[in-house]
């Protein structure tokens, strides 16, 4: 038999079946569907960590207290405490640049416009902004060394999701409301400066209140406390060599580098995206299943035409080819139709949760391709047992 005939006929057994050929096919874009959504949504995620990671900058280092053991994003339990010792420490190392401790973890309430807002509170110096380059004032100015009373927000606070425009402008005064040891306390603060909106959630400044970290140390009686300290190396390529110098001037100290960090965040996206891809690619195997089911009725129902194709001279891999074509489009059909599924059910739920989902066309084709193996190899013994038929029972078959 000529290939052509063979496809003419596999579409013709398509056709006379077409409710068996719509099941297969919805079991094959369910799984189709499922393992390209999942996938571009964690992609997705992983790029847009990797984008805000890159907000960290090359050549800043972040020291906080930590000893062996624990992980580079916190979770670790250690009683050391960063002081300005340490960072003057730091700051007589070679290569570094800058070196401007940060202090978190203050919660303030705050009422404008008869509403009530809840915000994180950090304490920086003035050299923040210049280690921090990716935190852009927009409007107003930075904060600067002799500021005492002075605050600057992020896009989030001055303009809430719940508000149409901006509740709050450079030149305004806010009173924040603390409890401290027990006890409420009050500052007024004024708003010097906006941030430009960074957009995502980690590591994003848009939702925080910054103020001088003198202050900060004052109002929540941190005792010369600081959670954090930052670090800029005088180049990329000696990020490296100074991380070093810290470790081994300072005890009990975790140091995070823009590299190390997108290492993790790397490691783990990758572990979720085989775990998602791996359980959705279980449906494409009970699709699989139910291919084999299909299509072993299938051979049994068309034994006599087996019987008078074989007659006709038909050989056996004619008939193998035959009905493996049958799968072949079964997968190709429902290979395509699943991924374009699953890129656009992504794109919808990105939009919901607010992640863009990465639409890779490679990711697309393998799944086109990961459908056709798996509707191939269920069809493979139908197939081969149709092939292997005697002509002669066959046409006796009833």
């Amino acid at each position: 038999m000529r290939i052509g005939d063979i496809l003419e006929s596999a579409w013709t057994g398509v056709k006379s079946r077409k409710f068996r050929f719509v099941l297969n096919l919805i079991g094959i874009l369910i799984g189709c569907a499922a393992v390209t959504g999942l996938v571009s949504l964690t992609q997705g995620l992983s790029n847009n960590i990797s984008m805000q990671l890159g907000t960290l900058g090359a050549s800043t280092i972040t020291v906080s207290p930590g000893g062996a053991g624990t992980s580079p994003f916190g979770g670790g339990t250690s009683s050391r405490t960063l002081n300005y010792k340490d960072v003057n420490q730091i700051a007589r190392l070679s290569d570094v640049s800058l070196v401007s401790p940060t202090d978190s973890g203050g919660l303030a309430t705050y009422e404008v416009a008869g509403k009530t807002y809840n915000q994180a509170v950090t304490g920086v110096t003035d050299l923040y902004f210049d280690i921090n380059q990716a935190v852009v004032v927009e409007s107003g100015r930075a904060l600067i060394r002799t500021d005492s009373a002075s605050a600057v927000i992020g896009a989030s606070v001055a303009l809430p999701t719940d508000a149409t425009q901006p509740v709050i402008a450079v030149g305004d005064r806010i009173k924040i409301t603390s409890t401290v040891n027990g006890v409420s306390k009050e500052l007024t603060v004024r708003v010097v400066g906006i941030l430009k909106k960074t957009g995502g959630s980690f590591g994003s400044s848009d939702s925080v209140i910054l103020i001088p970290i003198t202050t900060f140390d004052q109002f929540y009686e941190r005792a010369g406390k600081y959670s954090a300290i930052q670090v800029l190396a005088t180049s990329p390529d000696l990020v490296d060599t100074v991380s070093t110098e810290i470790k081994n001037n300072l005890s009990e100290i975790r140091v995070i580098t823009a590299a190390a960090a997108q290492s993790v965040v790397s490691s783990i996206t990758g572990v979720i995206q085989e775990v998602l891809g791996g359980i959705a690619a279980i449906s494409l195997v009970v699709a699989g299943v139910g291919i084999i089911n299909t299509m072993t009725i299938s051979v049994m129902e068309r034994t006599r035409e087996i019987g008078i194709l074989k007659a006709l001279g038909a050989k056996g891999r004619d008939v193998l080819v035959l009905f493996l074509s049958e799968a072949v489009l079964t997968g190709i059909v429902g290979g395509i139709v699943g991924a374009g599924l699953g890129f656009v059910v992504s794109i919808v739920a990105g939009n919901i949760i607010g992640l863009s989902p990465a639409i890779n066309i490679y990711l697309g084709l393998m799944v086109v391709g990961f459908a056709i193996v798996t509707c191939v190899l269920s069809g493979l013994y139908p197939a081969w047992r149709a092939s292997r038929m005697n002509p002669v029972e066959a046409l006796r078959y009833e």
